[in-house]
Parts: C-alpha cells; structure tokens; sequence
C-alpha cells in the first residue's frame, strides 16, 4: 500500500492520538523514508506536542500554580 501525501500526514496526526496498526506503520515509514516533506510535518507535530505539553503544565512566573481567570459579576 503506498500513501500519497494526504494519507500520509493524516496518519502522522493520528499517529500522536493511537497507536497505527503495522499495516499503516510500514505504510507510513515507506513513505516518510521517500518525502521529505512530510518526514518534516512528522517532526514538527511532535514538536508541537511537546511544546503544547510543556507550556501547558508550566506556571507563570511568581505562582505556583497556574492562574485560573477571574470571572466577576
């Protein structure tokens, strides 16, 4: 099964959500092994997650714990 870029980049956002089966790992490895487009969207997804995740549990300087907003009535 060879993966056009569409389908590709589909599974590489899947990817960080499921585990693929092997039939779409191979499938995707084969094409991101030829594409270096989306070997670079692969890269920067991850990336992104892992910034996402970090900002995500990091408190503002000179807090604890991170602010909730205000709500006044």
């Amino acid at each position: 099964m060879m993966l056009n870029c569409f389908n590709a980049t589909r599974l590489l956002s899947e990817s960080l959500e499921r585990h693929l089966v092997i039939k779409e790992r191979m499938a995707l490895n084969m094409h991101t092994m030829m594409c270096s487009g989306c070997r670079n969207f692969g890269k920067q997804m991850q990336m992104l997650r892992l910034i996402a995740k970090t900002y995500a549990h990091k408190p503002d300087e000179g807090e604890s714990e991170p602010s909730v907003p205000s709500q006044d009535v």
